[in-house]
C-alpha cells in the first residue's frame, strides 16, 4: 500500500450551532414574509405580479444569507445549500398571504 492514497478529512458540526443558524434564519424568513406581504399589499400586487414578488423576496433572502455567510464557507454554518432554500418555503407563504390580504384590504377595498 501508498501513503499516497487520498485521506477524506472528517467534518463535525456543532448541532446546538446548527440548530441555533436555523433558528435565526427561520426568524428572518418569517420577517421577510411578513414585510414583503405587507408591501405587496400596499402596491396592489395581485395574481402572478404577487407571487413573483414572493419568489423574490425568497431568492433575495436566500442570497443574502449567502453572502453573510461567505459564498465560499457556507458550509460551516449549514448543512446544505438547497435546504437553506427550500426549507419553510410554503409555511412562510401563509405569513405572506396573510399580510398580503390585511394591507391589501386596508388600502385598496373600498
Amino acid at each position: 500500500m501508498s501513503n499516497k492514497s487520498k485521506q477524506v478529512p472528517t467534518v463535525a458540526y456543532s448541532e446546538s450551532a446548527i440548530r441555533n443558524n436555523l433558528s435565526i434564519t427561520e426568524y428572518c424568513r418569517t420577517s421577510m414574509a411578513a414585510l414583503s406581504g405587507c408591501t405587496a399589499g400596499l402596491l396592489g400586487l395581485t395574481s402572478l405580479h404577487g407571487a413573483l414578488f414572493y419568489i423574490m423576496a425568497v431568492t433575495t433572502l436566500w442570497l443574502m444569507i449567502l453572502y453573510k455567510a461567505g459564498f465560499a464557507t457556507w458550509n460551516k454554518y449549514f448543512i446544505s445549500r438547497k435546504s437553506l432554500l427550500t426549507s419553510g418555503i410554503f409555511g412562510q407563504l401563509f405569513t405572506y398571504i396573510l399580510c398580503w390580504t390585511f394591507s391589501y384590504g386596508m388600502v385598496h377595498v373600498y
